[in-house]
């Protein structure tokens, strides 16, 4: 399982970190700086200067990593012609509307393409409900599995009859072989 690949865990960590960071800075643009950068880079530049107070993300522009200085500038760009596309000439299409599920919780490995298969769905439409799942099987304990909204019912009542999944059984080692040795002699070649 990785979190981090799941929208809505991912996006509630990052704004729980721009929070922090705006904590420590006091300021939002310096906070998208040390969010690009690492907080470590933006307090170890505003320490160099030997000033008694926090700079904020325009005082420290020119000593920053030059992808974090364009980084800022871009970020509230794009917040700028979000809030009104028309008058800088971009038409957005609708959002897509979100998928509507609900939360099964499992206590054992399945592969998903079985769950899939007992709910009669496709696996990419699971899959796009589980971004977390990287290897497209639930894990071993306690994991709230999204499935289509309405289909919560069926996987619980045949959770039973989804067979568990096993990891493959490892390779077995072959014995390495006793290294051979040859004297190289004068007029030999490496392909023959």
């Amino acid at each position: 399982v990785d979190d981090r690949m799941d929208p809505q865990q991912s996006t509630r960590a990052a704004i729980a970190y721009l929070k922090e960071l705006h904590g420590i800075f006091g300021d939002w643009t310096t906070a998208l700086a040390a969010y690009n950068c690492g907080e470590g880079t933006v307090l170890r530049i505003i320490r160099s200067q030997k000033i008694g107070y926090l700079d904020n993300f325009w005082d420290l522009y020119d000593r920053l990593p030059r992808e974090t200085a364009s980084y800022v500038p871009r970020f509230i760009a794009v917040v700028t012609i979000m809030k009104d596309p028309e008058r800088f000439g971009f038409k957005f299409p609708p959002p897509d509307k979100p998928l509507q599920c609900e939360e099964v919780i499992t206590s054992r490995q399945m592969h998903l393409k079985e769950v899939a298969s007992g709910l009669d769905i496709s696996l990419s439409d699971l899959k796009d409900l589980n971004p977390a799942l990287r290897k497209e099987v639930t894990p071993d304990g306690a994991y709230a599995l999204k499935v289509p909204a309405g289909k919560a019912p069926v996987l619980k009542a045949s959770l039973d009859a989804i067979p568990a999944w096993k990891p493959p059984a490892p390779a077995p080692k072959v014995a390495a072989a006793a290294p051979a040795h040859h004297t190289v002699r004068a007029g030999e070649t490496l392909s023959g």
